[in-house]
């Protein structure tokens, strides 16, 4: 399975995106099932609604719940991140852990938020530009 990160989302449901056609197309040759986190749901939903954009097809998409085997791997991930002197965006850590747990692997145009986490389990999904 591929977890979209909130941006890849962005980019695939913008109609004018040639960057968007890229991914879904990258996605599509890939020949997985794709999804997204509850987390990156609502983010996606927030900036919908903030700006009264259609939800379109969002509705139909796959979603991984974060719970709580989740929330122990994103504190650990957070944790190391700062002993490491790296710290990151807790919602980051969070998309992480859903997909590690998930067996996923990350989809997101802006791997430097995730590429620490790959020592710790987490796989990538290079749609790179």
């Amino acid at each position: 399975m591929i977890l979209l990160d909130t941006d890849v989302l962005i980019e695939i449901l913008d109609k004018g995106s040639a960057e968007g056609d890229r991914l879904l197309k990258t996605l599509s040759e890939a020949g997985e099932d794709v999804g997204t986190s509850s987390i990156n749901m609502h983010e996606l939903l927030y900036g919908l609604k903030k700006y009264s954009k259609p939800m379109g097809s969002v509705a139909r998409l796959r979603v991984l719940d974060y719970g709580k085997d989740d929330a122990e791997i994103s504190s650990r991930l957070e944790l190391a991140a700062e002993k490491r002197g790296r710290p990151v965006r807790r919602i980051d850590t969070m998309i992480a852990a859903v997909a590690i747990n998930n067996s996923a692997r990350l989809s997101t145009l802006d791997s430097r938020h995730f590429e620490q986490f790959t020592q710790e389990g987490l796989r990538l999904f290079s749609v790179s530009r």
